[in-house]
């Protein structure tokens, strides 16, 4: 017989794992992998991720780990740049490199990109970085100086790195410590001397959909495969990953929709009860970047639009008893709550609660307004 939960349970139990209810004690990288990763274009929400799900925390801590070899900064998930652990990073990056992207007919016509063309850029690549940190337009000089290469200088320039992003996912780069305003590029095992290779992607899927899996479920091969590619993997190549797992996923029924779970999982999920905890989190945060904006559970549908915003941007939500109720931002001195109408009644004594956490955390007093939207 299938167990049967409600989505109150089911998004009690992915606040808990996420760190959220209750906050956390980890570290910096422990927050990161059990995470899987946090998406980091936009530095401090990065840093406010793994903050917000601290007790105590210091200003700078994101940097220092990454300075000190206990985090790595590249292209992972969904071709976006992420926190990574340098231990468990190498099996994301094997699953992406998997999909073979960068080999489609469309890379050639748009890039002039042939198979050729990246047999000689990854060693040019590896080259250049072996034993240096280089900033962007130092590794293109290098690389445009190979032969063969000299017609790759516009593209490499383009800020959203294409190129350097299979790069990232073989394990050949990933970003070293900013040059003042200049990102910088170096090997991943200069980087950080726990870096732990880039496995083979049959032996990297478990890895990774155990991860996902522990901070996300229940859910679907679906919600995985959007997560982790949005469609740079085949479906059938995901499939197989999954039937590798044998028994260590379980299918439950969650208000008539049938998911899955990790089987060591299923009794506390089961024994897990609704909460009303609420929590202001920023941009990007994976609460809702691990399932997605379009889970109507986490993000409801007719809400959607003010969440995900045009260009990618993801606004700073505000999470209570498991799913957005409305958005937040800082206005000079004040945090400004859009709490959504239809979520009833604003919460003003835990939404404060939370505001004076987060004034304790970026270390400024901040008052709070609260608006219906």
């Amino acid at each position: 017989m299938t167990t049967a939960l409600t989505w109150p349970q089911v998004l009690a139990w992915r606040m808990r794992r996420q760190l959220l209810d209750p906050i956390g004690t980890s570290s910096a990288p422990e927050v990161v992998r059990r995470l899987c990763g946090v998406q980091a274009q936009v530095a401090s929400s990065a840093e406010l991720a793994v903050r917000v799900r601290r007790k105590s925390s210091r200003r700078g801590e994101v940097a220092r780990a990454l300075a000190e070899g206990r985090l790595i900064k590249t292209w992972a998930m969904r071709g976006t740049l992420h926190l990574l652990t340098p231990e468990d990073g190498g099996a994301v990056l094997s699953l992406m490199a998997a999909g073979r992207s960068w080999e489609r007919p469309s890379w050639e016509r748009y890039f002039g990109m042939t198979n050729k063309h990246w047999e000689a850029l990854r060693p040019a690549v590896r080259e250049a970085l072996d034993g240096k940190l280089l900033t962007r337009d130092e590794l293109i000089a290098a690389v445009v100086a190979q032969r063969g290469l000299g017609h790759l200088g516009e593209a490499l320039r383009s800020g959203w790195g294409t190129l350097l992003k299979p790069l990232a996912w073989q394990g050949d780069l990933c970003f070293g410590p900013s040059r003042g305003n200049r990102v910088t590029f170096t090997r991943p095992l200069a980087a950080s001397s726990r870096w732990g290779g880039v496995p083979g992607p049959d032996d990297a899927a478990s890895i990774v959909i155990v991860g996902y899996f522990g901070a996300y479920g229940p859910a679907t091969i679906e919600n995985f495969r959007n997560w982790l590619s949005r469609g740079r993997i085949s479906a059938r190549q995901i499939k197989t990953w999954f039937s590798a797992l044998g028994d260590r996923l379980v299918e439950v029924e969650v208000e008539g929709r049938r998911v899955s779970i990790l089987a060591e999982h299923h009794d506390e999920l089961v024994e897990t009860k609704p909460t009303k905890t609420v929590r202001l989190l920023p941009g990007f945060d994976q609460y809702v970047m691990g399932p997605g904006t379009e889970d109507g559970h986490v993000v409801p549908a007719m809400r959607r639009t003010a969440v995900s915003k045009q260009s990618g941007w993801i606004s700073p939500i505000v999470v209570a008893g498991g799913s957005v109720k409305g958005t937040w931002e800082l206005d000079r001195d004040h945090v400004r709550v859009a709490w959504f109408k239809e979520a009833g009644k604003p919460p003003r004594s835990a939404l404060k609660s939370e505001v004076e956490r987060l004034s304790s955390i970026l270390d400024r007093d901040l008052g709070i307004v609260v608006g219906l939207t």
